[in-house]
């Protein structure tokens, strides 16, 4: 497979590319004998789900497995003067030292956490001075004279400026940007992106999106884009690989395998893809409010003396109800507020004003003895299982701690643990395996079944299937729907994704600089949206072609 690029020339052949990792006394084969090129100018998409093999293959492409147990062979060719797979520089060929020189000039990476990419204690300019300097050899001035110069051409506004910034003075869209520069400071031939936007709300991943379209188009650089999201591919890609347990299964344009695909897996992923025009499940009849918040308030205070103190008010003058047996879906870009507004629900921030009613009753301020009585009614699900689960304590006992902490005899509380490992989807047998025994998905099962452990009546969730593929979401997605089914719960589910939020809710809440600007039945707002905001978010969704 040739990538379509400006000029055709083959930039990038890869050819039975196979990465091998010692595991438990054997060999896990991660990639297996993948071939693919790619054009100077074009644009490859390469997808599949958590395991296929998409990351490892990036990683070997920068020679990145180096000095890991990780066994790599076959070819990686770089270089306009490939023909037939033949000709170029073999990254596998080449000693340490070449593969250093060739990593930020022939070839370059972005990762999916600018923030683990960057150094905290450093500023950004320094940073991609630094990587310049090692390539170039160029001295300090100049250096930092060509880091404000790609700052500033990736949009970065006030460059010079912000080039003294450190990444935690960055969003997370400006962090991406400047990952994007430090990559661009060389000028290498091919740009390597894996998961870019997976984190990033849709307005913000449009932008970028649009950033590396027009970089293609100025500098002629190729693109290796590494995503599960098959909007992104549909939008920013000439050609897609898609990957399977270590193996290519289809590849071909774009619009040809996204709109006919020949193999019965590429058509699951695009089966359990959210579209903003799919089908809804059957509506909910809500019932009477459950949770009411009224001009719900909070503030963050920097630090600093005196004057100096900035004050920033996360959530502005919220007002809204939640009903019993609905799933309110929360949306807006990251600093909105939404995730703010849904921990003061659940009583792990307190407001700094307004009210915040509980079945009829004002829970706003409890002391913490007090909140324990109702904390088991409002429970919550975050982003990140990994973090929100203890990795020295096993999954089972992760399950059963609020029970125990509720005065459940220890017997009791494993039983009821194991039982709910099997309704969330997992083997009961594993109730002694630890977090990292699991994978993304089956961790997020583990904190749902852990939430559900003291019989919620509201169940918050806070971007539970962001880093998920298309296909562990979907699974995710439809357990939510069963146990609500079957516990009756109530449910707000936040997330940055609108055609997830239509799929899953009754109705809409849209959050901007931590105000509410709009809540509507789903239907009502995705058809006819009010506020030019809604309008805005709606427009950024990739759809597919």
């Amino acid at each position: 497979m040739t990538g379509n690029g400006a000029d055709g020339n083959t930039v990038l052949s890869v050819r039975d590319l196979t990465v091998e990792f010692s595991s438990g006394g054997g060999v896990l084969r991660a990639v297996d004998g993948v071939s693919f090129d790619l054009a100077a100018g074009g644009a490859l998409g390469v997808v599949g789900e958590s395991g296929s093999g998409k990351s490892t293959t990036a990683l070997a492409l920068l020679g990145l497995h180096r000095h890991t147990d990780a066994r790599v062979t076959g070819r990686i060719l770089l270089g306009a003067e490939i023909t037939d797979g033949t000709g170029g520089v073999d990254v596998n060929a080449l000693d340490d030292e070449g593969v250093r020189r060739l990593r930020g000039r022939r070839i370059a990476m972005i990762f999916q956490d600018p923030l683990s990419a960057l150094d905290p204690y450093y500023r950004i300019g320094d940073q991609i001075a630094e990587v310049y300097r090692t390539h170039s050899g160029a001295g300090r001035r100049a250096a930092w004279a060509r880091a404000v110069e790609v700052l500033d051409r990736v949009g970065i506004p006030d460059a010079a400026r912000r080039a003294r910034a450190r990444p935690h003075e960055f969003s997370g869209g400006m962090r991406q940007r400047a990952l994007i520069a430090m990559a661009l400071a060389c000028e290498p031939e091919i740009l390597v992106a894996d998961e870019p936007t997976s984190a990033l709300d849709v307005t913000v991943q449009a932008q970028i999106l649009d950033l590396l379209d027009e970089l293609r188009a100025d500098t002629g650089m190729a693109l290796l884009l590494v995503t599960h999201d098959l909007g992104v591919v549909s939008r920013s890609a000439d050609e897609v690989l898609v990957m399977h347990r270590g193996r290519a299964v289809e590849q071909g344009p774009v619009r040809e395998v996204l709109r006919a695909p020949a193999r019965p897996y590429t058509r699951a992923l695009l089966d359990a893809v959210p579209r903003l025009d799919a089908p809804r499940a059957a509506r909910r009849e809500p019932g009477d409010p459950l949770l009411t918040v009224t001009d719900l308030t909070r503030e963050f205070r920097r630090p600093g003396r005196g004057l100096r103190r900035e004050t920033t008010r996360a959530v502005d003058g919220v007002s809204l109800d939640v009903r019993r047996g609905e799933t309110l879906g929360v949306v807006g870009e990251s600093g909105s507020g939404k995730t703010t507004l849904v921990r003061m629900m659940v009583g792990l921030l307190a407001p700094t004003s307004g009210r915040i009613s509980f079945e009829d009753r004002d829970v706003t301020g409890l002391p913490e003895k007090r909140l324990r009585s109702i904390r088991g009614d409002l429970q919550m699900v975050f982003q990140d299982p990994t973090s929100s689960l203890n990795p020295r304590r096993t999954v089972g006992d992760g399950i059963a701690d609020p029970l125990r902490v509720r005065g459940v005899p220890a017997g009791e509380a494993r039983q009821t643990a194991r039982e709910l490992m099997e309704r969330v989807g997992l083997d009961p047998a594993r109730h002694d395996r630890y977090p990292h025994e699991f994978s993304g998905g089956q961790r997020q099962r583990v904190g749902i079944a852990r939430a559900l452990s003291l019989r919620p009546k509201l169940l918050v969730c806070d971007e539970p299937v962001s880093a998920l593929d298309v296909s562990t979401q979907a699974q995710i997605l439809e357990l939510l729907r069963d146990v609500q089914e079957d516990y009756g719960l109530t449910i707000v589910f936040v997330s940055h994704d609108l055609a997830v939020i239509r799929q899953v809710s009754d109705r809409v809440a849209v959050m901007r600089g931590g105000a509410l600007v709009e809540l509507a039945d789903v239907d009502e707002l995705y058809a006819s949206p009010r506020h030019e905001y809604t309008r805005a978010l709606l427009t950024a969704v990739p759809v597919l072609a």
